[in-house]
């Protein structure tokens, strides 16, 4: 069974109101990057989501998403409702959280891979401060793989990570993006009949893919620079030094990527995981709110 459609609130001075349920149900479609799964996690039918988007876009006085055949994008409108959708929600969080005297305390022990923090450390701190006032966080940065020894030794409760290949066990995929060659953009290619490679000390996950896709296209290479830094790897491809395997979506200014069409193979997807010790409050509000903000960020690239 369906939820019911919101009804309609006008405000007698300022007109129509912005309910919270519409926006909870805009903001879902963009962060899942779809009608249909937006309603699989709302329990609500495509038709009832497109509908909910409609009172929305009527509320709002203007169109919130441009709509194509296979896709659709924020319009300018759209993108400023977001950002105050967001802020909204989580504001009506807090309150019910407060008013039920429920908060999330205590110290949370963090590890999160370089390029994994890079992508959502900023967004996703500022809103756990503002929904958990009380918790703290100790972030520890470093290799998934060792990042994962170290919460097997007990000393850290979260980890969030990246792997190549599906996790069996132990592991909760947040999202799946491809991994990309990436060389800077006003830099000749290729620089020499062998590729340079720029790469993470082993263990890595990307160091593996790309030293792989290499043998199975039967390019030579030779590792050109190493470095526990992504922003070190970054820095060497940026200056046409090494090639580095990264996220699409650490592409940045001064970066291009390589494709087929420079005798570069083809990358694997990285996969994200959160890896919990313990179901404990904090953790998994961490755990929402990086899925959340990985989403976001994937549907705006």
């Amino acid at each position: 069974m369906t939820k019911e459609m919101p009804s309609a609130h006008v405000d007698p001075v300022s007109g129509p109101v912005l309910d919270l349920v519409l926006l909870r149900t805009f903001l879902e479609v963009v962060d899942s990057g779809g009608f249909a799964l937006a309603g699989e996690a709302l329990g609500l039918t495509p038709s009832a989501v497109s509908g909910h988007i409609k009172r929305l876009e009527s509320a709002a006085g203007a169109a919130l998403l441009a709509r194509t055949t296979r896709s659709f994008a924020l319009t300018q409108a759209g993108e400023t409702l977001y950002a105050y959708a967001r802020n909204l929600v989580l504001l009506e969080r807090e309150a019910r959280a407060r008013l039920r005297g429920s908060r999330i305390k205590g110290r949370l022990r963090v590890g999160s891979s370089e390029d994994f923090a890079g992508a959502w450390l900023a967004d996703v701190l500022q809103a756990f401060r503002r929904a958990h006032p009380e918790a703290s966080l100790e972030l520890r940065v470093g290799v998934t793989a060792d990042l994962l020894r170290e919460q097997a030794r007990g000393r850290l409760d979260l980890v969030f990570g990246k792997q190549c290949a599906r996790v069996q066990d132990g592991g909760e995929l947040l999202w799946e993006e491809e991994l990309v060659w990436a060389w800077g953009a006003d830099q000749p290619w290729p620089p020499a009949e062998r590729v340079p490679l720029a790469v993470f000390p082993e263990p890595c996950v990307y160091r593996e893919a790309a030293i792989a896709a290499l043998g199975r296209a039967r390019r030579d290479w030779h590792p050109a620079f190493e470095s526990a830094s992504m922003a070190g790897c970054v820095a060497a491809a940026r200056a046409g030094f090494a090639v580095a395997p990264v996220a699409r979506s650490q592409l940045r200014e001064g970066l291009r990527e390589l494709g087929r069409e420079d005798g570069m193979p083809v990358l694997p997807k990285a996969r994200f995981y959160a890896f919990l010790r313990s179901e404990e409050p904090a953790a998994r509000a961490l755990v929402q709110a990086v899925a959340q903000t990985g989403r976001r960020r994937r549907f705006a690239s």
